[in-house]
C-alpha cells in the first residue's frame, strides 16, 4: 500500500480567493481557510487558529472562484504536500493543501452550494434535490425510506 495524504477542513476563508493562470493555460484558485481547535493553557480553554493555503485547479477553480469570498465558511477535501525551501541560510516550510473538492456551507440563503456548480442538498433529501428541499430519498419500492426511531435507548444512562 502506498502512503496516504488526506487533509479534510472546514473553516472560514481569511481572504477573498484568487484566480490565476499559468503559463500552460491551467486555472489555480488560491485561497486560505482558518480552523481553530480548544486547547488548555493554564486553567483556561481558549481557541487556537490554523491558516492553510488551499490551491483548486482547473475548471472547478473557474467555477468556484466567484463566490469563495472572505468570511464564507467551507468544506475542504484533498491533499497536503510540504513546500520546503531556503532563504539566506535560513530553511523554512509550509503545509498547503491541494484540494479535490470545496463546498460552501451554510443555508442556500447564505450563498450554500458546491465546487460543482449544482446545490448542495439537504440532510435527508433526495440525492440531486436542491438545497432546502424535504423530499426524502425513496427506494425501487417507490415508498419514502423510513429510519429507526432516535429515542430507543435506555432510559438510564448515566449521563
Amino acid at each position: 500500500m502506498g502512503d496516504l495524504s488526506i487533509a479534510v477542513l472546514v473553516g472560514r476563508l481569511t481572504r477573498d480567493a484568487e484566480l490565476k493562470y499559468t503559463t500552460s493555460g491551467q486555472a489555480v484558485c488560491s485561497f486560505s481557510v482558518a480552523t481553530s481547535s480548544r486547547v488548555k493553557k493554564a486553567d483556561q480553554w481558549v481557541d487556537e487558529p490554523s491558516f492553510w493555503d488551499v490551491d483548486l485547479w482547473g475548471k472547478r477553480a473557474e467555477s468556484v472562484n466567484q463566490y469563495l469570498t472572505k468570511g464564507k465558511l467551507v468544506a475542504v477535501d484533498g491533499s497536503m504536500r510540504q513546500d520546503r525551501w531556503e532563504k539566506d541560510g535560513v530553511a523554512h516550510m509550509k503545509v498547503r493543501i491541494t484540494a479535490n473538492d470545496v463546498q460552501l456551507l451554510g443555508s442556500a440563503g447564505q450563498g450554500g452550494g458546491s465546487s460543482s456548480g449544482g446545490a448542495t442538498a439537504a440532510p435527508g433529501a433526495a440525492p440531486g434535490a436542491p438545497y432546502g428541499s424535504r423530499e426524502q430519498a425513496k427506494p425501487a419500492s417507490g415508498r419514502p425510506q423510513t429510519s429507526a426511531p432516535a429515542d430507543d435507548f435506555p432510559d438510564d444512562i448515566p449521563f
